[in-house]
């Protein structure tokens, strides 16, 4: 690790006028210790006048920067001024590479939110050996995506540990409840990743891939290896039974063991991948017979079936919808865009309630929830954000620099902060 001259700002916040960069930004001005240096940054100085008008003191007070995200110099020079750069300028694929760059050369410490795969993959190929030089952590994914997610794997296979239950094996994490948006960025990653997806065979290998965002790809299961691991056992009955049982077992919408509907999440094709990343970040800790997958949890009632299967179905036609331009055109009518977000009410109403469900190789049972009542696209991403890059400027952390997941970059340090603003990150041992 490089030694950084001395900076004059401890945080800079890139996209502060936009929907969420405005509710970090009072989060930041609600939470940031007395004496921290932190600086709003922009296309538009009158915009971020009006912000700083608008949310007062101590706010109006710090710097404001007009930046083009696309301007070399002009990202070099920021990340060269500061500590910590976060930025909810997406989509990243387009607004997010040259402040990458700029950080992994200057040794610049960078949280954003994004949820793209082929960003993800592409900064890592370009910069991760880059950040490890300079001793820059470069944090992807520090809101809704993939934080939950994220810790949650990463402090049940910490408790696990600890208490001597060995590896995780089959993990699932179970979204008990959700109310609220997913933002209009979030939206527009998936649309973009749909379009790219469709255009480019080597893109669409990438976005499939499960382990498409692992460090070292060659070190992970295979598709054949996914497929023994995955099959269930043959029932009595003979082969046609044999059959309906493998594909019984990959059918989206299933009932659980105790009787509970699943079917799948919406963003778990890309949280998945950020998971399975820091496993293999962390030298496969979580174990070499890890295996994880998201859902959502319907209930138990009589239309639990029902309500999976209607949202399988709403899921697959925006998929597909969005893969051709025609229909694309129209859906898009309907979907939030980038930068907006609900009113004030709606936010405030928001929650979630999120479990992790894992198995160890000892055969023991560990069930770890993170909830929090905040609207998960915004007040609650907020929340997340905003502690991030506290915790990456203000923390004693031990990762080394690199493309980093925030279970890697920050674990244990960023769940005592999210712990202190009423998230809930606890875990049970179910068996022994």
């Amino acid at each position: 690790m490089t030694e950084s001259p001395a900076r004059d700002l401890d945080i800079v916040l890139v996209g502060a006028t936009g929907f969420v960069g405005r509710l970090t930004a009072q989060h930041l001005r609600d939470h940031a210790p007395a004496g921290l240096r932190i600086g709003l940054a922009g296309r538009s100085r009158a915009k971020l006048d009006v912000l700083a008008a608008e949310l007062g003191a101590p706010l109006a007070d710090w710097p404001r920067i007009v930046i083009d995200v696309s301007d070399p110099a002009a990202c070099a020079d920021l990340a060269a001024r500061t500590r910590v750069l976060v930025t909810t300028v997406g989509p990243y694929a387009a607004y997010g590479s040259e402040l990458v760059k700029a950080c992994a050369v200057a040794g610049t410490h960078y949280a954003d939110l994004t949820g793209e795969v082929l960003f993800v993959r592409d900064t890592a190929d370009a910069f991760h050996d880059v950040a490890q030089r300079s001793g820059a952590r470069i944090v992807h994914s520090c809101g809704f995506d993939s934080i939950p997610s994220d810790l949650g794997v990463w402090e049940t296979a910490r408790i696990a540990a600890d208490e001597g239950a060995g590896e995780l094996t089959d993990t699932v994490l179970f979204v008990r409840r959700l109310k609220g948006g997913l933002s209009g960025g979030t939206i527009d990653s998936m649309r973009r990743q749909t379009i790219a997806a469709r255009e480019s065979v080597e893109d669409r290998r990438v976005i499939n891939d499960p382990y498409g965002l692992s460090p070292d790809r060659a070190a992970e299961p295979t598709k054949s290896d996914r497929a023994d691991t995955q099959t269930t056992p043959a029932p009595r009955g003979g082969r046609v039974r044999s059959v309906a049982g493998r594909v019984g077992s990959r059918l989206p919408v299933r009932r659980t063991e105790d009787g509970h509907w699943t079917g799948p999440f919406i963003m778990a094709s890309y949280n998945t991948r950020i998971v399975r990343r820091s496993n293999a970040l962390l030298g496969w800790a979580y174990g070499r017979a890890f295996r994880y997958h998201e859902v959502t949890d319907f209930g138990a009632r009589a239309k639990a079936p029902f309500a999976a299967t209607g949202m399988t179905a709403g899921l697959l036609g925006l998929v597909g919808g969005l893969s051709f331009a025609p229909t694309r055109k129209v859906i898009d009518r309907f979907l939030p865009d980038p930068g907006e977000g609900p009113d004030e009410e709606t936010r405030v109403n928001g929650r979630f309630t999120m479990e992790v469900v894992a198995m160890t190789t000892s055969g023991t049972k560990y069930a770890t929830t993170v909830a929090a009542q905040a609207d998960p696209g915004y007040n609650g991403t907020a929340i997340m954000l905003g502690q991030s890059a506290l915790c990456l400027a203000e923390d004693d952390l031990t990762s080394e620099g690199g493309v980093l997941t925030p279970a890697v970059a920050m674990g244990s340090a960023l769940i005592e902060r999210l712990r202190a603003q009423d998230f809930t990150i606890e875990t049970h041992r179910l068996t022994h």
